[in-house]
């Protein structure tokens, strides 16, 4: 099970924010390499050399890095050559227009084509049809996120008070949670996730 945390740029320019995942690990007892951390290229701008400085401290930790809405905003190669992410989130606004806009189609076949070559699992946001998961999965898509696989799911009252699940096609595999972890309380909630298997992938 792993927790994935959407970190805002007003949470990640503010204060020690390594310090307060530290301190958020040791009391929670959440294996580092369970949580996730999404960040959005709106926190690379102003700052990139702090910032970089801030996601070094965050992955030494043992984290994961996630480059969320990849394709929006500046979207500069320069980030994936200056920060070895863990993975990259294709923006729902592209996987939308997958229907009939050859622009956003092939902007798509690009982003799979380049995490491949970089060696970055790839996930695409708000798949809502079978045509586009079908699509994803010819391209090599590693994961698709969305309404076909997934509605919002109720709260919880527990420490994860917001949930979603994450499925290996291959062998129903562990579940991927939202959560309010401590003063963490920026993240999404009730999206359930399905890992893809790689075109040509046993």
């Amino acid at each position: 099970m792993k927790v994935a945390v959407n970190v805002s740029p007003i949470l990640f320019r503010r204060g020690d924010l390594p310090r307060l995942v530290h301190s958020v690990l040791m009391e929670s007892g959440l294996a580092a390499n369970r949580l996730e951390l999404e960040i959005t290229e709106g926190v690379l701008i102003d700052d990139f050399s702090r910032a970089v400085s801030i996601l070094r401290r965050l992955k030494a930790l043992g984290v994961q890095i996630v480059l969320d809405d990849f394709g929006t905003g500046h979207s500069s190669l320069w980030y994936l050559r200056a920060f070895p992410f863990d993975k990259l989130k294709i923006d729902r606004s592209f996987i939308a227009d997958l229907g009939g806009n050859q622009q956003s189609i092939a902007i798509v076949q690009a982003v799979i084509g380049l995490s491949r070559s970089l060696k970055i699992p790839v996930l695409a946001e708000g798949v809502e049809t079978k045509a586009q998961h079908a699509f994803l999965t010819r391209e090599g898509c590693d994961e698709v996120q969305g309404y076909l696989t997934g509605r919002p799911a109720a709260r919880d009252r527990g420490l994860c008070r917001r949930r979603r699940k994450k499925i290996d096609c291959r062998n129903a595999g562990p579940r991927q949670v939202d959560c309010r972890i401590g003063p963490l309380r920026v993240c999404t909630y009730g999206r359930r996730f399905e890992k893809l298997r790689r075109r040509g992938a046993g």
